[in-house]
Parts: C-alpha cells; structure tokens; sequence
C-alpha cells in the first residue's frame, strides 16, 4: 500500500443531509410551510442511489440512516484514518434539480446553512463548498457572495450535468464572483436531470448514467476552454470532482488537434489546451480509473505532462477503494506530497492561507 503523507488535503468528502425535514431550521417561514403543506419527502439524486453498492462502502454504510449523515462516522472513517488535516466538504443533496427558481435558491441556501452549523462548527478541519441555485445566476452571484463572508467556504459547487454547457456567457458572472473572491469552481459529477444524461438520449440503467460521467466532463471542459471561459477570467480555477482522469492524455490530443485546424473560429483562445489545462483545471483523485499495474499507471501519468493537476480525494462514504487503500501503487513519495499538499493548498487560496496562520508561532 502506498504510504500516505501525514496532514493532507481531502478534497471530496460527501455529508449526507439525512432528511429533508432537516432544512427545516434553515428555511424561512414561507418554505417551511410550503414544505410541510406539499408534503414534500426528500431530494434524492438519481445519481446516487441510496442503495446501490457504489454508494457507500459496506464498512462506512451504517445500520440506521444515510450513508455520510453523521459527523462522529466522518471522523472516525474518513478525517483520523487518513491524517487529513483539511476537508471540503460537497454535499450532493438534489437542491438542483428543482425547476422552481424561487425553490432552488431557498434550499441551496438552506443547504449552506445546514453545512455550516452541522458540520463546519463541530470539526475545525473541515471547510465547504458554496452551492448555488445554478438556475438563476443572479440569486447564485448573491449566494456566493453571502457565503464566502464565512472564510470557511473554500469553493463554489456546480454539478457538471446542468441546463446549458458550462462555458455559456450567461454562467460569466459566476465565474467573475468566484474569480473576484479567490473561489475555484468546482463541477462535481451529478446531473439537475433536466436533460438525459447521455448524448444520444435516456438510457434504461444507473450503469449507463455512471459511465456517461466522464462524456460529460469532456464536452464541459471542451465548453469552457473554447467559449473563452479562461481568457475572460484567468486566475479562475477549476476543480473537476469525481471525473477520472485516464482519459485527459487523448482527449487533449483530439482536442488540440481541431483546435490548430479552425482555430480562425476562435482567436479568443490564444493558448493551447493543455496549456490552459495546466494552469486553470485540477482533477480529484477519486475514482482512480486506471489499470492496477504501477507500471501503466505512471505511463499515463507521464502522458499528463504535470504533476500538478490531481488533488487528493477519498469520495466518502462512496465505494472507490477498500480498506486504506487511497492512493494507487507504485507513485513516488515526492508526487503523494504533491496531490495530497501541495497541490490542494496552491489550489484553495483559502486553505493555503489558514495552513500559514497555523504555521505562525
């Protein structure tokens, strides 16, 4: 097994909201009683099943309730086995997937909320993501800036299967928030389900939808990178979650492949891909989709042309690995530094700059 460097950077931790009646608190007047008149039950993501096996290891799925939904399990499976010394934590409860505009941005907010005095106040290693109600962009602006007063909040979550391609200009004034802020975005995988999940329509099973992830991460990274996203906002940072990575090394050659042959379509982008891929987009260890072989492994490693871009993650509760076994064999000690330290604090400015207050004496 590969040994871990000791005060890491979980950059995927998952708490569980684990009722919707537990927003209840959070919500004002208006959406507690519509909650309770509707009879509304729960916001569950068909992106994870609460029952499917992918959804939580059977050794952190407890007895009773949610996978994730209680901090005393977080601590003892995930935060002390692994030495972290920061986690983000990104919650994927289905506030997205609303139509109601008005709905949306009154359960993000809730969620926030939760997040902060549920989670955040009770363990000082742990930092959140803003989730925003990506369907109304001037209500996600507002959220972001209302959140990030809370220095706790290190990120702003977005889920890579929305309404529109990520890249759009109607997104822009998130990213110039976030960018003015210090917030990398993060594009986790999920989908609002407002659009079939694949290309060529709705498939009939989860497996279908799982695989199609990582299509998704590749049309949306193709979407940023020529709509100009990073011409527009260069210290914008982006923090692709649950995408895999094996796949980069050719995308990126089909990519900057078409992108010489009619680059006269797009002046605006005056790098190339890799090149803005290097210094904007960070990719999240976890699900490591790579042969077992160390041998192969560090091949397309060296394909990648950086180590910089991947930043530790063990996607708890969800079941990537087992046991301990966070990180693949055979990686050096200097690049396990790199993604579970370096990495992630030259990617979070905020985390970056809590790691130098607990360094000063």
């Amino acid at each position: 097994m590969t040994a871990l460097a000791a005060g890491g950077v979980d950059c995927d931790l998952h708490p569980a909201v684990p009722h919707l009646t537990s927003l209840l608190p959070y919500l004002d007047d208006y959406w507690r009683d519509q909650v309770t008149t509707r009879g509304m039950t729960d916001l569950v993501s068909q992106s994870y099943p609460p029952n499917s096996p992918i959804s939580a290891r059977p050794d952190w799925r407890p007895a009773k309730g949610k996978p994730g939904s209680n901090l005393a399990d977080m601590q003892a499976q995930a935060l002390d086995p692994f030495g972290t010394r920061f986690g983000i934590c990104n919650p994927l409860f289905g506030v997205q997937m609303v139509f109601s505009e008005d709905m949306a941005v009154a359960f993000a907010r809730a969620l926030n909320d939760w997040l902060v005095k549920e989670w955040l106040d009770k363990d000082g290693r742990l930092r959140g993501s803003i989730v925003i109600p990506a369907q109304s962009v001037e209500k996600s602006v507002a959220e972001i800036e209302r959140c990030a007063k809370d220095k706790r909040f290190v990120q702003v979550l977005m889920l890579v299967m929305g309404d529109i391609p990520l890249g759009k200009r109607a997104y822009w004034p998130i990213y110039a928030a976030a960018e003015r802020l210090g917030l990398p975005i993060g594009v986790h995988a999920g989908s609002s389900y407002h659009n079939p999940p694949t290309s060529v329509g709705w498939g009939s099973y989860h497996v279908e939808d799982y695989v199609a992830q990582a299509q998704a991460f590749q049309t949306q990274l193709t979407s940023l990178i020529v709509e100009g996203v990073f011409a527009r906002h260069p210290k914008l940072k982006m923090v692709m979650l649950e995408s895999g990575f094996t796949w980069l090394p050719p995308y990126l050659w089909r990519l900057h492949k078409f992108w010489r042959g009619i680059r006269m379509e797009t002046p605006w982008v005056d790098r190339a891909p890799l090149e803005i891929v290097r210094s904007n987009i960070r990719f999240s260890l976890q699900p490591i989709d790579a042969p077992p072989e160390p041998d192969v492994l560090n091949r397309l490693l060296d394909h990648m042309q950086s180590d910089e871009l991947l930043l530790f993650s063990t996607d708890y509760p969800h079941w990537q690995f087992d046991r301990d076994e966070a990180l693949p064999e055979g990686i050096s000690s200097d690049l396990v530094r790199k993604i579970m330290i370096d990495n992630p604090l030259a990617t979070y400015g905020r985390l970056r700059e809590s790691a130098s207050k607990e360094m000063v004496p």
